[in-house]
């Protein structure tokens, strides 16, 4: 399947240097707030395009994504377990780590689901399939959802939060899952992005429920009807475009995150531009409020 290059968006560089593995944006439509992650450099960052305000936190650990919470705190995947992160006191907290920790694995792409729940993929530090979706709870409560994961990515939901999307990016193609009662079923190929000789990234979802996919290896952004079609594709900002938000006071911006150097030696820019953020316009269309984490109960650790 082919469909037309659009060329009708602007796409403007925003935040104040470029990140080494940018990745997890995301939108605070409470405070008007964007998030994102340097997950080599181990940063949680934030801006308020409307004051142009920024700042950022470190991290112990590699970081692969966040989430938000009902709280105001962030919910973010560090290599070795999840973690409640408040930015404003600069403090963070366990709220899950596996039983039996491997220096093998870590996880990485994340979302909270339209029921309140972290779920995070892990991926194998080396590509191995020993990664596993996992679903958090407020009390720190966990279930495995998947395993055999090489890299995880393209984690999203539709509208409704009754079809959850996902990927091994190696396999190179998308697929969606019955998510009715918060259990996976009748598993299928949504999407294969192996016609574009790309892997897929970071993903996300649109207010009628299309699905947005960063392709890393071609510098192209796809937009999947429900129904898997290709409906359009966009020139990105840099050669390795690795995640995508909605966000803006409108939610009619697309925010793009960019790869540098992943420090894996498996993805490195060769853009000016590389790794920088930026916001899309003139997309035509508008995403959805994130969902917030819903918390509470002692955290399992």
């Amino acid at each position: 399947m082919t469909a037309p290059i659009d060329t009708k968006i602007k796409a403007q560089r925003v935040g104040p240097s470029p990140d080494m593995l940018g990745e997890s944006p995301l939108w605070d439509d409470r405070r008007q707030r964007l998030y994102w992650v340097d997950g080599v450099s181990r940063m949680i960052r934030f801006l308020d395009p409307s004051s142009g305000a920024s700042g950022q936190m470190l991290m112990p650990s590699m970081i692969g994504s966040i989430g938000l919470c009902e709280d105001g705190r962030l919910v973010a995947g560090l290599f070795d377990g999840i973690y409640l992160v408040d930015l404003d006191a600069d403090s963070l907290s366990p709220l899950y780590r596996p039983a039996i920790p491997s220096d093998r694995v870590r996880f990485n792409d994340g979302k909270v689901d339209r029921q309140g729940r972290f779920v995070c993929g892990g991926m194998g530090v080396f590509a191995e399939p020993v990664g596993e979706l996992i679903r958090v709870t407020g009390d720190g409560q966990a279930e495995v959802l998947a395993n055999g994961i090489r890299i995880s990515n393209s984690l999203c939901f539709s509208p409704d939060g009754r079809t959850m999307y996902f990927s091994d990016s190696l396999d190179r193609f998308i697929r969606a899952y019955d998510y009715d009662d918060g259990e996976l079923s009748h598993p299928r190929v949504f999407a294969d992005t192996q016609q574009f000789n790309s892997g897929p990234d970071g993903a996300t979802v649109d207010a009628e429920g299309h699905v947005w996919v960063a392709l890393v290896n071609v510098g192209k952004i796809a937009r999947f009807a429900p129904s898997g079609k290709l409906e359009r594709l966009v020139e990105a900002p840099t050669d390795m475009p690795s995640c995508l938000a909605f966000g803006g006071p409108n939610l009619d911006q697309l925010y793009v995150t960019s790869i540098k150097d992943s420090g894996s030696g498996r993805a490195i820019s060769r853009h000016p531009q590389g790794g920088y953020l930026f916001a899309l316009d003139g997309l035509g269309v508008t995403g959805l409020a994130e969902p917030r984490m819903k918390l509470g109960g002692a955290a399992h650790v």
